[in-house]
This record gives structure tokens, sequence and C-alpha cells, in this order.
């Protein structure tokens, strides 16, 4: 017998993209805990508080002309609720963007006019955000995603209700602990990324309680884990947290395209990408977004990044 999806219906307060907002936290095409269907509805799954989950959102207009977007969501699982109960956090119910104002430059106007429903959510599961954070430690974002895919198809679980095909839930931190090490090396992520991996997994409750904390005291906690650096917390603040602020500082391609889209020229290192945003200060991952959405960025030339540079950060 099928089983009985759980529904919320919730009219956010503001325009809200669904779509683009939700998108941050698909790893590469064929990521095995999002989905976009051809309805246009998102799928996602999360190992919850109270377990495993899957969630379908899609939009709707408005109830009333001058209203938000109204979401719709469908849920499945132990963590069915949990999952409809943080539905408005994920859209951007707690996304504060009072002080930023993109008609202070004007692709960020441009851009910000194309996308008015961009939100920042947050999910409010740490885990599930570090760990594909490291495994894109320094390497393509192909191979990354490609370890992804195996280590869940592997170690995942099949989620709750009917999810599309091939949707797995993330495995919980002791099964991460255990994986050995030939699976790691078959999902081709070396001993650096592996070991940084468990020790997050061997202190999973205590991380996962940083998001009770500020963001500033939450990446000061996040980066007391070997292996964890500046550019590992921002992506995984980014998501979990919903941090408009949290600067991927030791990216390979932002500085270039930061420094292409805000100042016509190439931002070689990180001093000069943040020296472009400091007057964005507060909301500076909302820049960096809109810089990406505009499509913008330096010619291609010169040295590709090479595909494996295990420096931990």
């Amino acid at each position: 017998m099928a089983e009985t999806a759980l529904v919320r219906e919730w009219e956010a307060p503001f325009g809200v993209d669904i779509r683009l907002t939700l998108s941050v936290h698909g790893r590469g095409r064929g990521d095995p805990t999002f989905r976009i269907d051809e309805a246009g509805a998102v799928w996602r799954t999360s190992l919850t508080p109270e377990g495993p989950a899957t969630i379908r959102v899609t939009g709707r207009p408005p109830a009333r002309p001058a209203a938000g977007t109204r979401a719709v969501a469908q849920a499945w699982g132990p963590g069915a609720s949990w999952l409809l109960e943080e539905l408005p956090a994920a859209l951007g119910l707690h996304d504060d963007d009072s002080g930023f104002d993109p008609c202070a430059h004007p692709v960020l106007a441009e851009v910000a006019l194309r996308h008015p429903g961009l939100r920042i959510g947050r999910t409010g599961r740490l885990m599930e955000a570090l760990v594909p954070a490291i495994l894109e430690q320094k390497v393509v974002g192909h191979e990354a995603h490609r370890a992804w895919r195996f280590l869940l198809a592997r170690f995942g679980t099949p989620p709750p209700g009917p999810a599309p095909a091939g949707m797995r839930v993330v495995p919980d931190a002791k099964t991460w602990r255990r994986i050995p090490s030939w699976d790691w090396h078959r999902a081709g992520v070396e001993g650096v990324r592996t070991q940084t991996i468990f020790e997050a997994a061997s202190v999973a409750d205590s991380l996962e309680r940083l998001l009770t904390l500020s963001n500033t005291e939450a990446d000061r906690g996040l980066r007391t884990i070997p292996g964890i650096g500046l550019w590992t917390s921002a992506e995984t603040m980014q998501r979990a947290a919903g941090d408009p602020d949290a600067v991927s500082v030791g990216d390979y391609h932002l500085p270039k395209v930061v420094g292409w889209a805000l100042a016509g020229r190439q931002a070689t290192d990180d001093a000069a990408m943040l020296e472009l945003l400091a007057p964005y200060a507060g909301h500076r991952h909302r820049v960096t977004r809109l810089v990406e959405l505009s499509g913008l960025g330096p010619p291609r030339r010169g040295p590709r990044m090479p595909v494996r540079d295990y420096r931990g950060f």
C-alpha cells in the first residue's frame, strides 16, 4: 500500500522562486538527494532528527494579488513533519535582506531584477551540507559529484514515498565512520578528505548543535575540526544556516568571476575579491549568488584547474 503523504501549504510574505532558492542543494547532475521532475517540482531527501524523509515542493499563484508565493509541499517518512515544519526556513523566511541595495551596482541591480524571487534558505541539517562540501575540497566538480553519487548509492538508504528513481537518503554519522577504506578509494576520495569526514562524523551531534548559535560562532566551531577551513565552512553555512555573508574564500573560480562582474577585471586572489565585496558586508554571499547568476566572467584562458590538489581547506 502506498505511503500517505503529509501536506502543507505555506504562503510566503514575499515572492520566492522555489526552484532557484532550493537549487543550491543539488550537488551536480544526478545528485541522489535532489531532483526536479518534469512538472518543475523540487524533490529533496533528508535525514532529519526524526528520521528519513522525502519532500516535494511546488509553487502556486498567491491567494491574494498582493501576497507572496504560495508553496505547496508533500512529505513522506518518519521525518515528514519535521521537513514540513522547516519548509518556510528552507524557502528563506529568516533571510533578512534589509540593508542590501542591489542598485548600488548595475550588474547586481540587473540580476536582482531578473531574479526577484531569489532567497537564501536554511535546511537546519549541517552534516548533509558538510560532507559534500568536504568531497568538493580542491577537486573539480564532476569528480566530487561522482564520489557523492557513488557513496550514496552504496551507503545511503532508499527514500520514503514515491521519490523519483535513483534518489537516496544520506547515511547517518555512524555509517560515514564505518565506510571501509577500499570504498573511499573506489569513490576517488583520498585519505585527507576521508579523515576529515571521519572527524566530522565522530562529533556529528555537536556539529548539528552549532546551528543554534550565531553564524559567526557556528563558523568558528566548525573550523575547529581538522581539515575544515574557510571555504568548507562557508559552503556549509550557506546551505545549512542560510548565512547571507558566508564567502567561499579559497574558491578557484570565484575571485575571477567577482572581479570581472563588479570591477571589469579579474580579481586574481581572495584579498582582492574581499575588497570588492567589503561594501556589501552582511550580504557578501548574497552578492556572489547574484554574480554567479549574471553569467559574467573573464575569458577562459590559461591553465585549467588540476584534477586533484589535496591541500586541505
